[in-house]
């Protein structure tokens, strides 16, 4: 019987992604993004070791809401203080705060443990066209 395999930490090979957001559904481009960052595309895919890609996001600001999500779907903050929770719905946040809303929406699709968070850092999301990650050489990932 053959034995499955497992991956060590000191094995992971990373590469690097760039994905265009533009004109992308907000939820289908963070379910994607997300299982590159977790390394489910992987033949070598292991669940508890981090051997996931580098994944950088450009055009977050031309990101696409389906249905009234824009006026309807809000984003909760709270400050830990009396009266401190603040909303904000997804017109304000595409318009004032585009990196912050594609990031938590890949965040909350990530593992919600330590591994979760070493997986979330490898993920760099900019509102334009260019990115400061150029030595690494990334790929153009097409998500479609």
């Amino acid at each position: 019987m053959k034995n499955t395999y497992m991956q060590k930490k000191e094995t992971v090979s990373r590469n690097w992604y760039v994905v265009d957001a533009t004109d992308m559904t907000l939820g289908r481009l963070a379910t994607k993004v997300a299982s590159v960052l977790r390394g489910k595309h992987k033949p070598t895919y292991t669940p508890h070791v981090d051997c996931g890609d580098y994944v950088i996001v450009v055009n977050a600001d031309k990101v696409n809401l389906t249905g009234k999500k824009l006026d309807q779907k809000i984003y909760y903050n709270h400050s830990g203080y009396t009266g401190g929770l603040r909303e904000r719905t997804a017109r304000v946040m595409k318009e004032q705060y585009p990196v912050e809303m594609v990031e938590r929406a890949i965040k909350g699709m990530l593992p919600h443990n330590r591994l979760g968070r070493q997986m979330y850092k490898k993920l760099f999301v900019y509102a334009g066209e260019t990115h400061p990650h150029a030595a690494q050489q990334p790929v153009s990932m097409d998500l479609d």
